[in-house]
């Protein structure tokens, strides 16, 4: 959650700023700043448009504010008065919030200032000791002027950089050098931060720092940047640092030099982006969720290359385990958040069914805290869309210190997740704009279809045979949601029109059907705000069938498999009692239209290999029913694409 961007150079540094923003608002839209480090000018001059502006030959600080989305920095920018200086200043930093400490207001909008108004920062993570941090700093006279954690690292800044002593109790080495003084604020804070510090007596200069946040660097032909996603650098530079946890950069017009905590110089690796630009455009749809429902085909195909070698055994270099190490695995954890977690569920069955070892699925935000059972024959699988989610980072982390072996199933190289797991399948889903996740979680569902016949192959539970055959039928499954998209879109937007003006929705289903009726539920919630639940349809009559009432909308999951019937019979007593039935159901099936009003018709698949094609027309649903109501489906009220922190 929030975005930073950062950039100094030759360049006007607003105009740039607010764009590399509006890239980053997938991370949060609740409000948004700009501080511009304005160049020194003579005493009494004066901008095109008249407006004095006294600075005594002093660089200054242009803070610009606003509550909503970063649209709303244009129209500050563009307001009769603001300085032409300020405009035109080549060196800033910017931050598009999502809000944990302290409410969406212009007074909590980032970036925060220092008791002088000599240092802005702006910051993504959490502090976890802020409230003492702040209790202490009142006591040395420093005012706070908002209610957020990340204020005080402006004040902290501001103690080192006029000389206070370090954290040792020992003389400052920090007095007027800016990067020195953020190294020194680090050392006070317990918590989670990617943050990046300007201040106006040392114009041009921009202090980055990390620690569990993402923070990316890199140097253009026209000046440095620094941002939250290398997103918003790709127009400048293909070529990135991704700063890990303790090291630190300094950015200026003319070069970035990185030190670790010690204040040593290093050389971090650099990291090539070959993908292009047009991933963050909408590329003709009406928004980036349907683009990116629609990308799934390619999606499957992209994961899945390479994948089968041409023995007919499963080849995935990059595990980071041999296959001694697999044989021996006798417990398998999934640990995720949200949509992560639905895909968690459907790996669940496949590892069970086809590995024959126990698995069990966890919510990351509660799996550090249970004390679970592992040993070192234990495999942790930690699915992540962003690879920066901070419960499942320290979930990882625990895991690990207990012995287990840890694989990622991530989007994003060289993220978080991936760096601090043995081995990690890349979904290849490339950019994910919207906050709801669609062809992310397709991903996962492949990539995670992969460790599951991996560990059966290992395990010796599948032939070379089957697994050449299934891992065919996986491919299959791109063109069969092609297939989807091209002929149901007006099937689902009937059903839609059923649910526009519902209060509340019931999603059923059986076995495989179960797991994807928790992923449908979801994103009709996410995007529609349309109060909706998932129950395992045999579970209706132990509850929630006391909801049902004439037209109360019930989506059911009733693709053919071994609990078809059951899953019908459920069905029919909802129908009795008067809901709207919709069936996501498999094509040529005629019995259901018996019981349900409205059918989204899927190819005939594998019952294991199902949720990669009867997710979609539920994502499609959300997405229409939203459309219908007047929601913003690329960025729900209240929710940001990447949560970074617990």
């Amino acid at each position: 959650m929030c975005g930073i961007v950062g950039y100094t150079g030759v360049d006007a540094a607003a105009e740039l700023l607010v764009a590399g923003l509006k890239r980053l608002e997938y991370r949060g839209y609740d409000s948004a700043g700009l501080a511009l480090v304005e160049a020194p000018c003579a005493a009494g001059a004066a901008d095109a448009a008249g407006a004095a502006d006294a600075r005594d030959g002093r660089a200054a600080l242009d803070i610009i504010r606003c509550a909503g989305k970063v649209a709303g920095l244009e129209d500050e920018l563009a307001t009769p008065g603001r300085c032409t200086v300020a405009r035109l200043a080549t060196c800033g930093i910017g931050h598009t919030r999502w809000a944990t400490h302290g409410r969406p207001t212009v007074e909590n909008a980032h970036p925060h200032v220092s008791c002088d108004g000599r240092i802005a920062v702006v910051h993504n993570g959490i502090i976890e000791n802020f409230a003492e941090l702040r209790a202490s700093l009142e006591e040395r006279g420093h005012v706070f002027k908002s209610e957020t954690d990340t204020e005080v690292f402006a004040h902290l800044i501001e103690e080192a950089y006029q000389g206070a002593p370090n954290s040792a109790g020992g003389p400052a080495k920090t007095a007027g050098d800016l990067m020195a003084a953020v190294r020194e604020a680090c050392t006070h804070v317990v918590g989670a931060y990617g943050l990046a510090a300007v201040c106006a007596d040392e114009p041009g200069v921009i202090a980055v720092a990390r620690k569990d946040s993402p923070i990316v660097v890199g140097r253009g032909e026209r000046g440095s940047y620094v941002a939250s996603d290398v997103i918003t650098l790709i127009d400048a530079t293909r070529d990135v640092v991704v700063l890990e946890d303790g090291q630190f950069a300094r950015l200026s017009p003319e070069g970035i030099t990185y030190t670790d905590a010690q204040g040593r110089a290093i050389e971090p690796a650099v990291t090539h982006v070959d993908w292009d630009v047009d991933t963050a455009e909408k590329g003709g749809y009406p928004d980036f969720m349907m683009k990116e429902i629609c990308e799934q085909p390619r999606v499957v195909r992209d994961t899945l290359v390479g994948r089968l070698a041409s023995s007919g055994e499963l080849d995935i270099d990059e595990l980071g385990l041999t296959p001694e190490e697999l044989s021996l695995v006798d417990r398998v954890y999934v640990i995720a958040c949200g949509t992560s977690y639905h895909a968690g569920l459907i790996a669940k069955n496949l590892i069970e069914g086809w590995a024959r070892i126990p698995c069990a699925v966890e919510a990351a935000s509660e799996f550090r805290y249970r004390n679970p059972i592992i040993t070192p024959s234990t495999l942790v699988v930690a699915v992540s869309q962003s690879g920066e989610t901070a419960d499942t980072l320290a979930a990882i982390r625990d895991a690990r210190i207990k012995g287990a072996k840890v694989f990622g199933i991530t989007n994003v190289v060289g993220s978080p997740v991936a760096r601090e797991s043995d081995g990690v399948i890349y979904t290849k889903a490339n950019k994910e704009i919207a906050v709801a996740s669609t062809k992310s979680f397709t991903g996962q569902v492949v990539s995670l279809t992969l460790l599951a016949l991996l560990l059966a192959q290992t395990k010796g539970k599948l032939t070379t045979g089957q697994i050449r055959m299934l891992f065919r039928e996986l491919g299959d499954t791109a063109e069969q949601i092609q297939h989807i998209l091209d002929t149901q879109r007006a099937a689902v937007h009937e059903a839609a029109l059923a649910c526009r003006e519902a209060r509340s929705a019931l999603f059923v289903g059986r076995g495989m059907g179960s797991a994807i009726s928790c992923e449908g539920a979801l994103k009709l919630k996410e995007v529609s705000y349309l109060h909706a639940e998932a129950y395992a349809a045999g579970e209706m009559k132990h509850g929630p069938i006391a909801l049902i009432e004439r037209g109360f909308p019930v989506i059911a999951v009733a693709t053919k498999s071994p609990t078809y019937d059951k899953t019908v019979s459920n069905l029919k007593e909802c129908e009795a009692r008067g809901a709207c039935i919709i069936a996501v159901a498999t094509e040529g099936d005629e019995e259901i239209t018996r019981v349900a009003d409205h059918v989204i018709y899927v190819p005939p698949v594998r019952d294991a290999l199902s949720p990669i094609t009867a997710t979609v027309p539920l994502q499609l649903l959300a997405r229409e029913v939203a459309v219908l109501r007047g929601c913003d489906v690329d960025q729900p009220r209240n929710l940001a694409k990447s949560v970074t922190v617990e």
